[in-house]
């Protein structure tokens, strides 16, 4: 105060010039802590070092199972130096004064060439000294991680020179899923679009990509086995949809940003457009005792469903490489069933009585063992577990409807089950007086159980929203 009235004053003294330009440097020094989310462990220092792009390299360690020619890690230094210098766009290589800056990666298990999954460690150890920072992770999906908060930590000064503080960061994911959900059927998204959505992702570190790819408003995927899926079911049969050679780029894009790939192919319910391409497989609906000329869910009394359910899931499985895959199963509308005599039939065939959720339950097991045939780990809405009495069929359990959340997540993890929350974080109608800050306080874990894993559910919109632990947000990279 005493600096700052003496400069108002006009009465300038050459200590008090001194003090004032002391107490400037000093708020030059600072230490970061902008690393989002916030690390499980982190130490920064006011001591800081230069950057400079002409001198700055990414290197691998000698003892690392990685190195030149890992796909993943060699595409993530190219983008995290456009990333970490925006404003660089000269490729030449001139004189420096600057000091050369290294980032020295290490990784225990070389998995280059695979694909992210359930089981990757994704944790990370990042040390910055002067000249050098050293990152050491067990995978590359880890080192990833670390590479995304290095990039953080770097700041430019307002004469736009870069700057990175000595810290030290020991990180790993509180939640091993961490997703983002986007409907790409009732609001269909272009590939670029789908491509930025996933970079946003890995700046946050989200890492695994919800895509609920078909639904009843259309059916983008174009299929190889069944083309008129797609051709008749899209809302445009060559603008609208994806192809299989879009998937792969989804896909590949994906895996360089260490994010898992989990399609849903969301049946028996939600799934008006899969009638238009494949004729018989919807229920026909009766009004008295003629067909309305309607059709509900998928027909559950039919072989051909299953033959059909069996193919395409062929070829789903084949096409997307995570060993998990989203089978739906909510909000199926019994009214068209129950007005079905052949329906009917079945079920008292069945001795299911006149008990729909049964009826749903022996489709759904079927799909699910038609999926565990295949190597795959299903994943399913809660309403399946609701209505399934044979629950020890079932992995993964998706809780989505509102009320009493975490009462059903602690009754799926009291059943033995592994649970998805997401509940708490529908983006899809936020209404006229939305409460963003109800995001930030949920607790996934204020229950007593376990086997608790997270997402965030997004629908219609490309937007992405982040968590951090500042904020009380318990479900992220924590």
């Amino acid at each position: 105060m005493e600096v700052m009235y003496m400069v108002r004053s006009g009465r300038y003294t050459r200590l008090n010039v001194y003090l004032l330009i002391l107490s400037v440097l000093q708020l030059n020094l600072h230490t970061v802590e902008g690393v989002w989310p916030l690390p499980q462990a982190f130490t920064s220092s006011t001591e800081r070092y230069p950057l400079n792009p002409q001198a700055f390299y990414f290197g691998y360690g000698r003892q690392s199972a990685a190195q030149q020619g890992c796909s993943v890690l060699d595409s993530a230094f190219r983008r995290y130096f456009s990333l970490i210098f925006p404003d660089y766009t000269d490729g030449r290589l001139h004189f420096s004064q600057y000091k050369p800056f290294t980032v020295e990666v290490s990784i225990d298990h070389d998995d280059c060439e695979g694909y992210p999954n359930e089981d990757s460690s994704e944790r990370y150890n990042l040390s910055v000294s002067a000249g050098q920072a050293s990152l050491k992770a067990e995978t590359v999906w880890g080192a990833l991680r670390g590479l995304e908060t290095f990039s953080q930590l770097v700041y430019q000064n307002d004469f736009g020179s870069y700057f990175i503080n000595k810290t030290e960061i020991e990180d790993f994911p509180r939640f091993q899923f961490r997703g983002i959900l986007l409907d790409t059927s009732r609001h269909y998204l272009p590939v670029q679009a789908i491509l930025k959505t996933l970079d946003a992702m890995a700046y946050s570190k989200f890492n695994v990509f919800h895509w609920h790819i078909v639904d009843d408003p259309s059916f983008p995927y174009q299929s190889s086995s069944f083309p008129d899926l797609s051709s008749k079911g899209a809302f445009h049969p060559m603008t609208h949809i994806y192809t299989q050679s879009d998937v792969r780029r989804v896909i590949s894009h994906a895996r360089l940003w260490g994010i898992r790939v989990l399609p849903e192919f969301d049946s028996p319910g939600h799934t008006t457009s899969w009638g238009k391409g494949q004729p018989g497989l919807l229920t026909p609906c009766y009004n008295g005792g003629t067909p309305s000329g309607t059709f509900g869910p998928v027909n559950p009394a039919l072989p051909s469903t299953y033959q059909f359910m069996a193919r395409l899931f062929k070829e789903v499985s084949s096409v997307f490489p995570d060993s998990y895959i989203h089978l739906g199963g909510d909000e199926v509308d019994f009214s068209c069933w129950k007005s079905n005599p052949d329906v009917r039939a079945f079920m008292q065939k069945m001795g299911f009585g006149s008990d729909f959720t049964k009826l749903e339950a022996f489709y759904m097991e079927n799909i699910v063992n038609i999926t565990s045939a295949l190597n795959k780990t299903s994943i399913v809405w809660q309403d399946v577990f609701d209505y399934h009495e044979r629950r020890s069929s079932l992995s993964v359990v998706e809780v989505w409807r509102e009320g009493c959340y975490l009462c059903e997540v602690r009754r799926v993890a009291k059943a033995g089950l592994r649970v998805i929350l997401a509940s708490p974080w529908y983006l899809d109608l936020p209404g006229p007086t939305h409460n963003w800050a109800r995001y930030y306080t949920v607790w996934p874990l204020a229950f007593k159980g376990q086997k608790i894993t997270c997402v965030l559910w997004l629908v219609l919109f490309a937007v992405v929203f982040v968590f951090h632990d500042n904020l009380q947000v318990k479900c992220g990279f924590l």
